[in-house]
């Protein structure tokens, strides 16, 4: 047999079979179920596919909040052979059914009602069945009764394995090839359709492996899911780093749910986008700002001392014993109070993804001993292709390349990948494929630097590169996030290609609108407010003092609105469609540019 992800997930639940597997909380409080349970539902669900007709690298797909059905379901079909497709709950039906057509999915595995509504409106099209290689729609459990001859509750997909041998099912997992294909990650599309990245069993074993071993992830770690699913780095914390160390996953109960959620479970490994960590920052910054007196200049104290042993432990060096005896005093009097209201209290690994993160909300969090450690990739090689390691941490970069794997930058520092997390090829698009796997190197389309000891740092991107009037190429990522620095601006775009000067587009965070304003909860206040202005204003002059006059932003708009998944403006992972914001705002870009104000 192979050494793969449901390999190595078997092997698991044969040697921890009475250890908690995962666990969901019903009727208030958290039910556990263990590795042995598990891995007979994932057996029983293989089984199942097969006796729907899942050939060998047949695809199904996924379409739901994290629960452990997403997870049972896409293990299933590994195991039996087939590959797995998440999407997107955000996806509307004409996305849903791109993917599900695009994968030719033979089987899909639904939330609840609202996304049966987004299937049935392709497969009952007035112009014709829209999915005709769709035959099995597949409910999560507790989803009430669909009348519907394509629809099977969670229950009748189970009893249809039954019928199937365990032979048959362990003859698809012992046939199971290293490079063969096992999934399928779609991307977020920023700048066109988005493209099937093909990820082999080895992609996923050896990245989790590697994964593991940064970490030193082990059986008795534990961790919240609640990040999309249908994304690589999320699957490597809730499904393929456990079914090696057999370690625990807690499903959240809703995105909205997940601060209650976390203080509940306390996990050992946080995984976060920056815009997780961003608002951790502006309530705990909120909170300490409160602080007055004696209870003040203890919180600055112990804030100077994490921060000094932070970056002590950052450059690999051990804290001395002055150090360690007054960091006993700060967790006494304040750390074992303040981290677990956060749900932070066992927290020894937490990880930023997915975007960039500003270096200040890390030197933040690092004041109250929690070191963020953030990781650079991209779905192509299977999730990291950079990390800040503990004991190797520069605040500002990326991190350095994880081990096994080969970084370099191209004549134009286009930062190049090479390793066994390199992806298979983009399915059924060879000109694509093409054009970012090219003699094994990846080709990431992001812009890097590497500092003296290896760190990289990203530049920019090159499909955002601004060109001016003037013929200046400028990369607007950093100045994006300069400028996001300030938790009153929630996304910041800026604008000049083929224009004499830079402008940017500004979108107000709620919260810290309300804040600024004093308004209450009942009240709509206005994001264009004389007050709200200067406050950008004092940000934009500040960015623009550190650089060049090329660079600086000469005018900004504030948008009347937030920018949106479902307007078309944000991927599902949050990140801007710059062509879409474009086009939507076309009239205030302008305004800017013949505005003699």
């Amino acid at each position: 047999m192979a050494d793969t992800i449901p390999a190595r997930f078997f092997a698991t639940a044969r040697t921890r079979p009475l250890s908690p597997a995962y666990a969901v909380k019903r009727s208030g409080s958290w039910r556990t179920t263990n590795w042995k349970t598990y891995a007979a539902q994932v057996r029983r669900v293989g089984k199942a596919l097969l006796a729907l007709g899942l050939e060998p690298g047949g695809k199904v797909c996924m379409l739901g909040f994290n629960r452990p059905d997403w997870c049972i379901f896409n293990m299933g079909a590994m195991a039996a052979g087939g590959v797995g497709a998440g999407i997107y709950t955000t996806c509307s039906s004409e996305e849903v059914k791109y993917i599900a057509d695009h994968a030719d999915a033979h089987a899909i595995l639904l939330e609840d009602e609202g996304q049966w509504e987004k299937i049935k409106t392709q497969k009952y099209h007035a112009d014709g069945d829209q999915l005709p290689r769709l035959k099995h729609v597949v409910m999560m459990q507790g989803v009430p009764k669909i009348d519907d001859p394509l629809v099977l509750s969670w229950e009748e997909l189970e009893a249809k394995g039954d019928d199937v041998s365990d032979s048959d099912f362990d003859a698809r997992l012992d046939g199971l090839e290293p490079d063969g294909l096992a999934t399928l990650i779609y991307t977020s599309g920023t700048t066109g359709p988005p493209k099937g990245v093909m990820l082999s069993h080895e992609n996923l074993r050896w990245t989790a492996t590697t994964a593991q071993k940064m970490v030193g992830s082990r059986a008795s770690d534990v961790c919240l899911s609640y990040l999309p699913l249908s994304h690589i780095a999320e699957q490597m914390f809730t499904i393929h780093g456990p079914a090696l160390t057999g370690s625990g996953v807690y499903f959240a109960e809703s995105i909205d749910k997940v601060p209650d959620n976390l203080k509940e479970v306390q996990p050992t490994i946080v995984f976060g986008v920056p815009r997780i960590w961003e608002k951790f920052h502006a309530g705990v910054a909120a909170k300490l700002e409160e602080a007055t007196g004696p209870k003040k200049l203890l919180i600055d104290w112990v804030q100077q001392l994490c921060r000094q042993r932070s970056a002590l432990i950052n450059q690999g060096r051990t804290p001395g014993l002055a150090v360690e005896l007054q960091y006993e005093v700060a967790k006494r009097l304040v750390l074992s109070k303040l981290k677990p209201a956060l749900g932070l209290g066992r927290a020894r690994m937490c990880v930023s993804g997915a975007a960039p993160v500003a270096k200040e909300i890390l030197e933040f969090f690092s004041g109250l001993d929690i070191i963020i450690h953030e990781v650079y990739g991209q779905s192509e090689d299977t999730g990291p292709t950079t990390f800040n390691m503990p004991r190797a941490t520069k605040y500002g970069t990326v991190g350095q390349p994880i081990p096994g794997c080969e970084v370099t930058l191209g004549d134009d520092d286009e930062i190049l990948v090479r390793g066994p997390n390199v992806f298979l090829g983009y399915l059924k698009d060879e000109a694509a494929t093409s054009e970012t796997l090219i003699d094994g190197w990846l080709h990431s389309g992001d812009l890097g630097a590497f500092d003296s000891r290896g760190f990289l740092s990203i530049t920019g991107r090159k499909k955002d590169i601004i060109i001016t009037a003037g013929g200046k190429n400028i990369a607007p990522k950093n100045i994006e996030g300069s400028l996001k620095n300030n938790p009153l601006i929630s996304e910041a775009v800026v604008i000049g290609d083929r224009r004499k000067f830079l402008s940017v587009l500004i979108t107000i965070d709620e919260e810290e609108l309300r804040k600024l304003l004093g308004a209450t909860n009942g009240e709509q206040p206005n994001p264009d407010d004389a007050r709200v202005r200067a406050e950008v204003r004092r940000t934009i002059d500040s960015v623009n003092r550190n650089l060049a006059r090329v660079e600086q932003i000469k005018k900004f708009t504030i948008l009347p609105r937030s920018l949106t998944i479902e307007d078309g403006e944000l991927t599902p992972t949050l990140k801007v469609k710059r062509k879409k914001v474009n086009e939507h705002f076309a009239d205030q870009i302008e305004a800017m540019y013949t505005d003699p104000q």
